[in-house]
């Protein structure tokens, strides 16, 4: 069977700037499938190419079959794309933005009002149904754009940082509402720099960085990468106590200072708790919390790219 969404080496620059350089992949039908990378990487471009809104500069792409190369809005009716940004009007109620989004499909009255009214009930946002959309919250705003992004049940849903800027809560609800999409047959293609997420939610992973992708893996493939690493976090209250001593006393081990007074240990060996502990107070260091810790797939990503996990939960903004 073909895949549902196929890219082969995608290019686009804008000036100098190269802004995906010659990336490939496959979708199955049905999959959720993550772009994941630091903001900057490519995601919002990738996407942009994806749904119609940019010409890619070379390569070919496919959606459903349909070759989107040089026509790209052919498979537009397969698509519901949900931006970064809002692109609905603060002027309307929610029900009359998804109604009128349904009417540029083509819905007919009665059948746009039903779907529109089913979304606002099953995303929580039934009460604010007369509400104009300027007046939503940022993550009712989100529920809203998702909502209007699969009015007509398409096929393949493209959801750009769909959670990025908005609350926690909020956030937990969207990624809930992902996982039934998926769960329901819709394949998903979603962007995030946020890695928690994309291990949460993904089957299959894209490494992108700098325009490039790194690695392409199922989420099983990739943690088994990092299993039978031993790792853990130590803090202590004297900053005085310097990880890279620690570093130095045991070679073997890689230490990892994530912030004054708080380390992090990998090592392929177990690791001797107690003789790091003392070593540490030894230095005048008053140990707080010594804890084991499960390697996750941000362990993974570091391996691959070199680039920090922290530096990807604590970015902001738009992923370019």
């Amino acid at each position: 069977m073909a895949p549902i969404i196929e890219a082969n080496n995608l290019r686009k620059s804008f000036g100098d700037v190269e802004a995906v350089a010659d990336i490939s992949f496959r979708i199955e039908k049905g999959e959720l499938f993550g772009f994941l990378g630091p903001n900057g990487a490519g995601k919002t471009t990738t996407i942009k190419m994806l749904t119609g809104l940019a010409r890619p500069d070379g390569g070919t792409l496919y959606l459903g079959g349909i070759d989107c190369t040089d026509d790209p809005k052919a498979a537009q009716h397969l698509i519901g794309v949900v931006p970064d940004e809002s692109n609905l009007y603060p002027e309307l109620t929610g029900l009359e933005n998804l109604c009128f989004c349904a009417a540029l499909y083509g819905m007919d009255k009665s059948r746009r009002q039903a779907r529109a009214r089913e979304l606002l009930d099953s995303f929580g946002l039934a009460q604010a149904a007369d509400r104009k959309f300027g007046s939503y919250s940022k993550g009712m705003k989100r529920k809203l754009a998702i909502a209007a992004g699969i009015i007509h049940r398409p096929a393949i849903l493209f959801l750009d940082e769909p959670t990025t800027g908005i609350d926690v809560l909020s956030a937990r609800q969207i990624r809930q509402l992902i996982a039934e999409l998926h769960r329901l047959g819709t394949t998903i293609f979603l962007t995030t720099h946020y890695i928690e997420e994309a291990e949460r939610l993904c089957e299959r992973i894209a490494f992108i960085v700098s325009g490039r992708i790194v690695r392409i893996d199922s989420i099983e493939h990739l943690l088994q990468s990092v299993q039978g690493k031993h790792m853990m976090e130590i803090s202590w209250a004297n900053p005085l106590a310097h990880g890279e001593n620690l570093a130095q006393a045991f070679p073997e081990l890689t230490v990892e200072t994530l912030l004054p007074g708080t380390i992090r240990i990998e090592s392929d060996e177990p690791i001797h708790v107690g003789v790091l502990v003392r070593f540490l107070e030894e230095q005048g260091g008053h140990v707080l919390e010594a804890r084991r810790i499960q390697p996750s797939l941000e362990d993974v990503f570091i391996n691959i790219t070199g680039i920090k996990g922290e530096s990807m939960r604590n970015e902001g903004g738009r992923g370019a």
